[in-house]
């Protein structure tokens, strides 16, 4: 989840617009995390992995492999202006999964902190009218190795007939990269009335961690229409569809490609938000993959749930 920082129009500067559409917009936006302060929040995302591809093409999962993904994202951030703010970002990782290894059907569990990141973002441009708002959003970070890379070692093992190839490897579980790792991305928000349409996308510029390991670069994207089903100075209540996705080319080791590791996946599903004042902000939404390009054999999601909390001080 992507907090951006947007200007907040206040009932002492404008008290003739407290029923206006447009002071209704910037009370929700004050309460996804913009506007002068502190902000605190938790975004979780739970993806189940269960389909095996090969090269892109669906192969049967004999044996039942899969992979549920849990991370729990904590931020806080702190807006320094209308226009400027840093977000500090740590994720709880939780996995189970069942795998081929060896002669047997290996059943694990691991949970712990990930990598954390700290980040800054910048309103580029803004404009507002009644009828009209845009924003456009520029942020850039770093990534720190805090998570557990240990995975990342974990030997190859020949799989014995009758089982099959696994389709989950070490990088799949590991919980950090052991890597300082840069990051950036844009966002836009525009509305016209009560219909709008938003979109960010993110770039991280992967380095070497541990074990001779480097995580390809990789590109995430989210965005799409909405519309404003309840708008008022208390409340607001929006539904929209999310085209989503994330793109990143073969892992290395030892510089070396890795060939079970690129995929480029696009998902599209609903997505519903709420805010209340100028305080709380709540989403909840769905993805559900309608196009999976990879290479090599690797477990691919099926779906994935999300929902984020953010309270505005």
């Amino acid at each position: 989840m992507k907090i951006f920082t947007f200007a907040v129009l206040t009932a002492a500067s404008a008290p003739s617009l407290m029923a206006c559409d447009l002071c209704s917009i910037y009370t929700a936006q004050a309460a996804e995390g913009s506007g002068r302060g502190v902000y605190v929040g938790v975004a979780e995302q739970f993806t189940h992995y269960g389909t095996l591809r090969e090269d892109g093409v669906s192969v049967p999962n004999t044996v039942n492999q899969y992979l549920d993904s849990s991370v729990a994202q904590l931020f806080a951030g702190y807006n320094f202006s209308q226009r400027f703010g840093v977000q500090f970002n740590a994720p709880l990782i939780d996995r189970s999964y069942q795998r081929p290894r060896g002669d047997v059907i290996e059943q694990g569990h691991l949970s712990g902190l990930g990598d954390v990141s700290l980040t800054a973002n910048w309103i580029a441009c803004q404009q507002s009218t009644e009828e009209f708002t845009f924003n456009w959003t520029v942020l850039g970070g770093v990534k720190f190795p805090t998570g557990d890379s240990s995975r990342l070692g974990e030997p190859e093992v020949e799989n014995e007939p009758p089982l099959p190839a696994s389709g989950i490897a070490g990088h799949d579980l590991a919980l950090g990269s052991g890597s300082f790792d840069g990051v950036v991305g844009t966002g836009f928000s525009t509305r016209w009335k009560r219909v709008f349409l938003n979109g960010n996308m993110q770039y991280a510029i992967r380095s070497e961690g541990d074990f001779q390991h480097e995580y390809a670069n990789d590109w995430t994207w989210a965005g799409g229409p909405g519309v404003y089903l309840a708008l008022n100075n208390r409340y607001t209540l929006t539904a929209q569809a999310v085209v989503s996705g994330e793109s990143k080319g073969k892992d290395t080791f030892a510089s070396e490609p890795d060939n079970d590791s690129a995929a480029t996946i696009v998902y599209l599903g609903p997505q519903v938000n709420f805010t209340w004042s100028s305080k709380l902000s709540a989403q909840v939404g769905a993805d559900f993959p309608v196009s999976i390009a990879n290479t090599g054999l690797q477990i691919v999601p099926d779906w994935r749930v999300r929902a984020a909390l953010t309270w505005h001080f």
